[in-house]
C-alpha cells in the first residue's frame, strides 16, 4: 500500500512539472502579447478576452475538475500574466476584507496591486490621474438600491465602465469570544446593518447597533472590544482574527451587489455585453414614451433604468439606462442615436461583457 501511494505521489509530482513548465511557456507567449500591444498602443487588459478564456475552458472541460475551480485557476493564471506585462494597479473603495476588495480580488487576481481608497470620488480621482489603471465602486444592491455616489460620479468624470461584478453578499455576526451572551453592541456599516434587520430584531432586539465607515471598521472594533460584535464578511473574521458567533445572518438569501470595474476606455464586444448610458431628457409632453421608444421598437432588452435629480436645476433629472448588448450593434447604435435627439446630453458610460453572479465565498 505504501508503495502504491509512493508510485501515485510520483505521478503527481510529474505532472505538476509538465503544469509549471506550461505555465511557464504561456508567461512567455504573453510576453510577447505585451511587447505587440505596446507597439499598437493598445490596452492590455481586454475583459472581453478574459471571459472568453473563461467560457471556452469550461465548455471544454470533461471533469472530474470542477468548473468553478476552473474559473479561479486561471483567474490567477491571467492576473499574474497580466503582472508580467504591466504592473497593475487598481484603486477600489477600501479598506481591505470589505466587499467590494473582494470584489477586486475576483476581478483582477491576487497579482494586481489593489490599493484602498476612503471614498468613491477618490476612486474615480485616482484612475483620472493616471495613478490607478482601473478602480473598482459599488453601484446597487438587490436589497438596498442604488448607490448615489456612484452615479453621481458620472455626471462629471469622463471614465468609462468596462467591466461589472455581481457578488452575492453574506454577512457573519463575528466577535472574540465567539459567543452571543457576551455581546453588548452591535457595530457596521449601515447598508450591512439594513440587510440584517429582521434577524437583529429577534435575535437581539435590545442590543444597540452603531454605524461605522465599514464592515472591515467594524470587524477591528470587534477584535480589540470583546463586549462588541460585528457584521461583516468571512474575509474579515480572517484578518483580524475573530470568531464567526452565527453566519449568514442577512435578511434576503438572494442578496448581491454589483460592482462597476472604472477605466479609461471601452472594451471590444464580447458577444455577451451590456451598455450603460447618462442622460438628462428635455421637459415636454410624452418625453418619457419617447425615450424609450428607440429601443422598443428594436426590440431592445432594458435591464435597468434610474433616476437622479439634477443638481444645478431643481426638478430635473437625470437617468441612468442599462441596456442589453454592445454600442457597436448597429441597432444600439440607431437607438442611442435617436434618444440623442429628445436630451439636453447623453453620454455613453460604457459596454461590457455581463458578469455572471460570483459568491463572497469565492475568494481567491
Amino acid at each position: 500500500m505504501t508503495t502504491d501511494l509512493k508510485t501515485l505521489r510520483d505521478k503527481i509530482d510529474a505532472i505538476d512539472n509538465q503544469i509549471l513548465d506550461l505555465l511557464n511557456q504561456r508567461a512567455d507567449v504573453v510576453l510577447d502579447v505585451g511587447h505587440t500591444k505596446a507597439g499598437q498602443q493598445r490596452e492590455y487588459y481586454v475583459p472581453s478576452r478574459e471571459q472568453a478564456i473563461y467560457q471556452r475552458l469550461t465548455a471544454a472541460n470533461p471533469g472530474p475538475f470542477p468548473d468553478g475551480a476552473v474559473r479561479k485557476v486561471f483567474r490567477e493564471i491571467i492576473s499574474a500574466s497580466l503582472s508580467l506585462e504591466q504592473p497593475m494597479m487598481v484603486a477600489f473603495l477600501g479598506p481591505q476584507t470589505t466587499f467590494t476588495h473582494v470584489a477586486a480580488m475576483q476581478q483582477f487576481g491576487l497579482s494586481a496591486q489593489l490599493v484602498p481608497m476612503k471614498s468613491i470620488p477618490s476612486v474615480f480621482e485616482e484612475v483620472e490621474r493616471g495613478r490607478a489603471h482601473y478602480g473598482v465602486v459599488p453601484v446597487e444592491n438587490s436589497t438596498e438600491g442604488i448607490v448615489n455616489h456612484t452615479l453621481d460620479m458620472f455626471i462629471s468624470s469622463e471614465l468609462r465602465v468596462i467591466a461589472e461584478v455581481l457578488l452575492e453578499i453574506s454577512h457573519d455576526l463575528l466577535s472574540r469570544s465567539g459567543q452571543i451572551e457576551r455581546i453588548t453592541k452591535v457595530v457596521s456599516h449601515p447598508q450591512a446593518l439594513a440587510q440584517c434587520r429582521r434577524w437583529l430584531e429577534e435575535n437581539l432586539p435590545d442590543i444597540p447597533l452603531v454605524d461605522v465607515a465599514s464592515t472591515a471598521a467594524a470587524a477591528q472594533m470587534a477584535a480589540e472590544d470583546e463586549s462588541a460584535a460585528a457584521i461583516a464578511g468571512h474575509a474579515a473574521a480572517e484578518q483580524f482574527g475573530i470568531q464567526v458567533v452565527k453566519s449568514r445572518i442577512e435578511d434576503n438569501p438572494n442578496n448581491y451587489t454589483r460592482f462597476l470595474v472604472i477605466g479609461r476606455n471601452i472594451p471590444d464586444k464580447s458577444g455577451h455585453d451590456k451598455t450603460s448610458l447618462m442622460f438628462s431628457v428635455k421637459d415636454e409632453p410624452g418625453i418619457l414614451y419617447r425615450m424609450l421608444e428607440p429601443f422598443s421598437k428594436r426590440q431592445i432588452n432594458l435591464a435597468k433604468i434610474e433616476s437622479r435629480p439634477m443638481k444645478q436645476k431643481a426638478w430635473e433629472y437625470i437617468f441612468f439606462l442599462d441596456l442589453e448588448g454592445h454600442v457597436t450593434d448597429p441597432a444600439i447604435a440607431e437607438a442611442i442615436e435617436e434618444l440623442r435627439s429628445c436630451c439636453h446630453f447623453l453620454k455613453v458610460l460604457g459596454s461590457y461583457p455581463l458578469s455572471k453572479q460570483n459568491s463572497a465565498e469565492d475568494t481567491p
